[in-house]
């Protein structure tokens, strides 16, 4: 499978911030943890700040078998970013 890991804001900083909050893995552990766990999947991995780049890479995703979507602070403020998953769900 091909799989489209999506990281938001702030996550490039895990491993920095308050490692009691956050704990000490880095996104770069992260992300090869998980692509040593499932060896038989693909995965392109993307960390972006801004909310209208997440929106453009999940609407241009159909390439993907699936989605991993983590949008750090934007969980819960983003309506956007939940319009584009929802769009997505009904064009596949």
């Amino acid at each position: 499978m091909r799989i489209l890991v999506i990281n938001g804001p702030n996550l490039n900083l895990l491993g920095k911030r308050d490692k009691t909050q956050y704990g000490s893995l880095t996104l770069e552990m992260i992300e090869q943890k998980l692509s040593l766990e499932f060896l038989d999947d693909t995965f392109s991995f993307h960390q972006l700040n801004s909310e209208s780049e997440i929106c453009s890479l999940i609407q241009n995703s159909t390439s993907f078998d699936g989605i991993l979507l983590n949008p750090g602070g934007f969980t819960h403020t983003s309506v956007s970013i939940r319009d584009a998953i929802e769009v997505l769900e009904q064009i596949l």
